[in-house]
């Protein structure tokens, strides 16, 4: 059964990233390039199978915040102007708990989706367990200083959500406090179970913007 897209940007420990012609790595090696990324930070994913929170949440933020930046400068240029690059994720949430990667969204006009498409697959490998359609996209990069996951939505399509939810979580401290619960009560369970809990949450949240 294929994945939906469930805010989860970094592919699961172990699958693929499909074919990669010579070009898309070196798009990926330059686009690295300006650093040396540290080969052990304690922020990063230490088993992709179960769920793990980073006990330095405010560092993490900090390191997610920085790469963002970096990611967003390059890849600016490079994609069509109706492009919209967004931090979304748990690292975008002052005071949300996370398992310390990065999530990203690209947002573009449907006019550019196949152009932004193509540019995102010159730099990143496809995340193989996530869906793809005509209106959404999703690629990851675990080699990053935190795992990397970009999801590329058309403006107003069905998958155009990702920001509605880091917006929701940041005008509700209730909602993130509830957010953060299912998070702890979910630390060191099976990414699955995690998964499942998380999708319902947020697709009650998304319910109730409508």
């Amino acid at each position: 059964m294929v994945r939906r897209p469930d805010h989860e940007g970094h592919r699961r420990q172990g699958q693929p990233g499909g074919g990669e012609r010579p070009a898309e790595g070196q798009a990926r090696d330059r686009l690295r390039a300006g650093g040396t990324r540290p080969d052990r930070w304690e922020g990063r994913i230490p088993n992709a199978d179960h769920l793990r929170l980073v006990a330095d949440t405010e560092r993490t933020a900090a390191a997610a915040e920085a790469l963002y930046d970096r990611i967003r400068r390059a890849l600016g240029p490079a994609l069509p102007t109706s492009a919209d690059i967004r931090h979304v994720g748990a690292t975008a949430i002052p005071g949300c708990l996370t398992k310390g990667d990065l999530d990203l969204v690209v947002r573009v006009d449907a006019a550019d989706f196949p152009a932004a498409e193509v540019c995102l697959a010159a730099r990143f490998a496809r995340n193989a367990g996530s869906i793809r359609t005509e209106d959404f996209a999703a690629f990851a990069d675990d080699g990053q200083p935190l795992p990397l996951g970009i999801q590329l939505t058309v403006k107003g399509g069905p998958f155009d959500v990702f920001h509605h939810f880091a917006d929701a979580l940041r005008g509700d401290a209730g909602l993130l406090e509830r957010y953060n619960a299912l998070k702890t009560r979910c630390d060191g369970l099976p990414m699955d179970a995690y998964r499942d809990e998380k999708s319902r949450f947020i697709a009650a949240v998304l319910r109730r913007l409508r």
